[in-house]
């Protein structure tokens, strides 16, 4: 079962650099919500608080708080945190070592899951679930790295979910692919948010207004406007919302 994600006063430094200014949102489940804005603005810097990798880069520190349903989650071991809120890279990262089935099993097995029709049925699940079943099902022993790039990130999706987590993040999970295999990933975003709370970044206008329930307009790491998607697209209140929306700037 999905829960939603409460941020309040969250603020976010590189070093001295102060790149998150009071963000306050409430990110509901089994929706997708979207992160806009121009390069720069804290989008990604945002998610990554959300997963607490964050603070994992040198110098970098984070204030405010970040609830996953009641639960605070900068007061939870960072790994199970990272367990319960998976994430999908701009580029896909399989482990390129690993095969297709390895990719997937990793996560489980350093969870405590050894048993093999376990973790076979749970990664079968999870490409199932990432629409990539079909394609690798035979192929399972073959590098993670014989995939196209398309195939790479639905494998990649397939194993964030595999450990079951509440949220996925997405940041830009389709910028570095071809049309069909954005199509691809597009698609499994509206179908796994029945199961999931997602929310992910992306410069692409047009996929915020396909895939995204909820957008949010980030500027200067402050959020402009947070409504409803068609609001935001068709009628925003803020007009530097409208600006960017329609090219002016970014």
């Amino acid at each position: 079962m999905s829960q939603p994600i409460s941020v309040h006063n969250l603020k976010a430094w590189y070093g001295t650099q102060l790149t998150l200014k009071s963000v306050d949102m409430e990110l509901p489940a089994s929706q997708v919500t979207a992160i806009i804005g121009p390069s720069g603005c804290g989008k990604s810097t945002f998610i990554r608080c959300l997963n607490r990798l964050h603070e994992t880069l040198p110098g970098a520190r984070v204030e405010g708080d970040v609830h996953l349903g009641t639960q605070d989650l900068y007061k939870v071991d960072p790994v199970d945190v990272r367990r319960m809120i998976g994430m999908v890279f701009q580029k896909p990262n399989p482990f390129p070592t690993l095969s297709i089935f390895d990719n997937i099993a990793l996560g489980l097995r350093l969870g405590g899951v050894h048993n093999r029709g376990q973790l076979r049925e749970a990664v079968e699940r999870s490409l199932q679930m990432a629409a990539l079943w079909g394609e690798v099902k035979d192929r399972l022993s073959e590098p993670a790295t014989s995939l196209s790039g398309g195939q790479q990130q639905r494998l990649c999706i397939a194993r964030a979910i595999a450990v079951q987590p509440e949220v996925l993040l997405m940041d830009e999970p389709a910028s570095a692919l071809d049309p069909v295999s954005t199509l691809r990933v597009e698609e499994l975003v509206e179908q796994l948010k029945d199961t999931y709370t997602i929310v992910i970044v992306t410069h692409n206008m047009q996929q915020a207004a396909r895939v995204a329930d909820e957008t949010a307009f980030f500027l200067n790491g402050e959020v402009v406007e947070f409504a409803d998607t068609t609001t935001i697209f068709t009628n925003p209140t803020d007009k530097r919302t409208e600006d960017y929306i329609t090219g002016r700037f970014g």
